[in-house]
């Protein structure tokens, strides 16, 4: 929900943040277009950058301590920020360590990059993540939306996860316990943030072949997705077994986008890529607005054709207040 900050208001969290925060940056009015791999969006009305959690949990108690609802943001990717911004406290979750936990295990503060992660556990010959090289986003990101890559998810890597409750209790939970699915986990509907994750890895793995695992990643990713564009990556889910996709057509969202005859249109700023159909990137002059309007037409366009209806992967953050009454 969307609420009306005065001047004064902000100005005494500004204030309030500034003063208990021990290395998290504090400003007002910042774009967050810049802050997004889409590129489109309006801007943070507050924004709070940290990188470790003591930071981010003084920052949500100062937020219900003046009652504003907080947007968290990780690496940008797989968002869409609506044109007239967020309100309230967008809390950037960005950098942060890594460390050994035990022998077999590996936390990763929730603002570390995958690929930061992944080159972590790749000069140490820690096995478990090396085919995620290239993912976009950070590892908070990635477990709120149970990233998936060639048919796995990341959930399957995962022991535990720390999270800040609404609270303000801080938790560990177990991976059983997070209520992870197919682009699914429990912090999309419970309020919570995710903090630190601990990730299972195998030890003794030579670091060469681990890279050559990642290269090949990496490859596969820059020849089969529009990673030189500005995009949010895969914007619906693949339909699942009991959706009706007609015979010939694998069950790709891309697919059925394509053969709705889709592949290559544009919107405005907007265009549905022509290399990965379940990509829409942002061209010069790209409003958010072109985009989620996109989206809308090949979801329905696909539905209209084959009787299956896309669910989007895409998370919409900000205030869409104009148009959120024809979206849920």
């Amino acid at each position: 929900m969307e609420v009306d900050v005065t001047r004064e208001q902000r100005a005494a969290v500004v204030a309030a943040l500034r003063k208990s925060l021990t290395a998290g940056q504090v400003e007002v009015d910042v774009p967050l277009a810049r802050l997004t791999t889409m590129r489109v969006g309006g801007p943070a009305e507050v924004l709070v950058t940290v990188a470790t959690a003591a930071d981010a949990v003084a920052t949500a108690a100062i937020a219900r301590a003046h009652d504003l609802p907080i947007t968290v943001l990780g690496g940008g990717s797989n968002v869409l920020v609506a044109d007239r911004g967020a309100r309230g406290i967008v809390l950037r979750m960005h950098g942060g360590e890594v460390r050994a936990e035990g022998d077999d295990g590996v936390r990763a503060d929730a603002g570390v990059t995958i690929n930061g992660l992944v080159r972590w556990m790749v000069g140490r010959g820690l096995a478990g993540l090396e085919s995620w090289a290239g993912t976009p986003g950070t590892v908070g990101g990635a477990i709120c939306g149970n990233a998936h890559f060639q048919g796995r998810l990341i959930s399957e890597h995962v022991r535990e996860v720390r999270l800040l409750q609404p609270s303000g209790a801080v938790v560990d939970v177990p991976a059983a316990d997070m209520a992870f699915g197919y682009d699914r986990s429990r912090l999309q509907h419970s309020g919570e943030v995710a903090l630190s994750v601990v990730f299972d890895v195998a030890p003794g793995a030579a670091p060469e072949q681990l890279r050559l695992v990642a290269r090949e990643s990496l490859a596969f990713r820059k020849r089969t997705q529009p990673l030189h564009q500005a995009s949010a990556g895969c914007i619906f889910q693949n339909p699942g077994p009991e959706a009706p996709v007609p015979d010939g057509v694998p069950r790709s969202a891309g697919a059925l986008i394509d053969k709705a005859g889709l592949k290559g249109e544009q919107a405005g700023g907007a265009q549905v890529s022509p290399l990965h159909a379940n990509f829409i990137v942002a061209r010069p002059g790209a409003t958010a607005a072109d985009i989620r309007g996109l989206v809308e037409r090949c979801r329905d366009a696909v539905h209209a054709g084959t009787g299956v209806r896309l669910e989007e992967e895409i998370v919409y953050l900000g205030d869409w207040a104009d148009s959120s009454e024809r979206h849920r």
